[in-house]
């Protein structure tokens, strides 16, 4: 199958290639427009050829120190309400396609199986930093809700509104894609998108949602905003951002 999407791009067959892809289910939700068949060849051939690859994991002695927090710290009344709380009452909602929906704390998130991973995270403006990522994988959490069997996508969302991205099911159930909630050893700072984040190392740093406050579980991406799987891609941006 991937020497079908590499052979087909070899010779500039992007018809070929989509048809490919169409074969196996693998069109992103930002297929249209100019760029449409790259973002589709792109999607198709790196789910084909990588659809189980791992990020690379790194030793401690490599995490950086201090880690960037680009962007700003929310200064909304609600989120500082929470912030000067401890983010006691933060509660990450989790619904759609799911057996039972929930609204679950920092300690309910806590007391399911942890998972840490040093990872580099890779921003499209050129920085980038290394660090210890800890929380519990997005595995986990859609198992523990009870996912249906006929979800495709994760949406996700920030306490802020007019954020919001998606993953498809190949990252969402990958071992290393973590509702994260620490960071080198400690609570993850607002900084780097505290007190939750969804992780996905596989992906540039702006599929990495931070302020994450909701898990929509459904099987139809075009029902969300303008239908191209994220707001980054509404503004130009690939809605998958593989490394």
């Amino acid at each position: 199958m991937g020497m079908g999407i590499g052979a087909a791009a070899g010779v500039s067959g992007l018809a070929v290639a989509d048809r490919i892809a169409r074969q196996y289910g693998l069109i992103p939700p930002d297929e249209g427009g100019l760029y449409g068949p790259g973002e589709t060849l792109t999607y198709a051939a790196q789910r084909l050829l990588t659809r189980r690859s791992m990020a690379r994991e790194f030793p401690r002695s490599a995490i950086s120190n201090p880690p960037f927090a680009n962007g700003r710290a929310p200064k909304d009344p609600a989120f500082l309400r929470l912030q000067t709380g401890g983010f006691a009452d933060w509660r990450l909602q989790v619904d759609g396609m799911v057996a039972h929906p929930a609204s679950l704390s920092l300690g309910d998130l806590k007391s399911l199986p942890m998972r840490s991973q040093i990872t580099h995270l890779q921003c499209e403006e050129g920085w980038s930093f290394i660090a210890e990522w800890i929380g519990v994988p997005l595995s986990y959490v859609l198992e523990a809700t009870g996912i249906l069997p006929q979800a495709r996508y994760i949406v996700y969302q920030p306490l802020q509104p007019g954020v919001w991205d998606s993953v498809d099911m190949a990252d969402a159930l990958h071992p290393q894609t973590l509702v994260t909630y620490g960071m080198n050893g400690g609570e993850l700072p607002v900084g780097n998108g505290g007190p939750l984040r969804l992780r996905v190392p596989r992906q540039l740093g702006y599929k990495s949602v931070k302020y994450l406050s909701r898990l929509t579980v459904t099987d139809d991406i075009t029902k969300f905003g303008k239908g191209r799987g994220s707001a980054a891609s509404e503004h130009g941006y690939a809605w998958y951002a593989g490394m």
